[in-house]
């Protein structure tokens, strides 16, 4: 009989909570697509116009091989800078909860520009402080003889500059997910400050550091305006990978996209060995 039927015509019975986690909107999937064909379809289009028959010969070219070396050193430096500084800037800002908000927000704010700040304006700053008439480098280079500009260490530091946010943002997020009461129950037993960093904290949130490091030299092998506006654009000595398919792209398009091609599958490798694992050490 129709009367018993439990509910009212046209309504279905409510689904569980997980049923409903489980579903993706219809109306999300073309979006979704679109912003998926958006990140793609450029790096597709790079791969497709590659010159395969001569991609051996081109990767032969001697300063192929001496920017990518440049690249790779000056991008493993700048990450040890950042992990040597970016941690325990990342400590003071997780553990500022006590401090005026305004002055916690400031601090946040300025470790937070340079991702932010378009990187041309950041080689000028850099330029502004440490070039031969800046506000520390007319020092270093009156008492030292230190000239930093134009040099390979100018590349480094330009690459600190804008990669160490990245790194201090992902272990800022370890430390407040991580669980104090270890940290509290190492002091009750006697353990001093550097003993309970050393031997609890940096082991809880090695995976953010991990990951950190991670975004930290992805960033600095792919930096561009920093380091042309700072380090220059000198084969052998700042000419890093970006620096160098910018300049190809003007004389020899096909060098520049095998250059670009390599800055690819390199940038791919360092970002799939972001492990599941390190990503929640990054949200945690």
């Amino acid at each position: 009989m129709r009367g018993s039927r439990t509910g009212s015509p046209g309504l279905r019975a409510p689904r569980s909570p997980d049923a409903r986690r489980s579903g993706i909107p219809a109306a999300l999937w073309a979006p979704a697509v679109l912003a998926l064909a958006f990140l793609v379809l450029p790096l597709v289009a790079l791969v497709v116009r590659v010159p395969w028959s001569r991609l051996p010969e081109l990767l032969a070219a001697p300063e192929i091989a001496t920017s990518l070396g440049l690249s790779l050193g000056s991008a493993a430096a700048a990450t040890a800078l950042s992990l040597l500084f970016g941690i325990p800037l990342a400590w003071v800002l997780a553990r500022s909860a006590h401090w005026n908000p305004v002055a916690r927000r400031s601090l946040r704010a300025l470790v937070t520009v340079p991702l932010v700040l378009p990187p041309v304006v950041g080689g000028v700053a850099l330029l502004l402080l440490l070039g031969r008439r800046g506000l520390l480098g007319q020092y270093l280079d009156a008492w030292f003889g230190i000239q930093l500009p134009f040099t390979t260490a100018a590349v480094v530091i330009a690459q600190t500059f804008v990669a160490m946010p990245f790194l201090v943002l992902a272990v800022e997020g370890a430390l407040r997910g991580a669980d104090r009461r270890l940290e509290d129950a190492a002091a009750t037993l006697g353990a001093s400050d550097w003993f309970i960093f050393r031997r609890v904290t940096l082991p809880l949130i090695a995976p953010g550091v991990a990951a950190g490091a991670v975004l930290c030299f992805a960033r600095a092998l792919g930096e561009f305006g920093a380091t042309i506006t700072f380090a220059g654009n000198f084969p052998g000595v700042t000419q890093t990978m970006p620096l160098s398919a910018y300049l190809a792209l003007q004389s020899n398009p096909d060098a520049a996209y095998v250059i670009s091609l390599v800055l690819l599958v390199v940038s791919v490798l360092v970002l799939v060995s972001l492990r599941d694992r390190w990503v929640s050490g990054v949200t945690a």
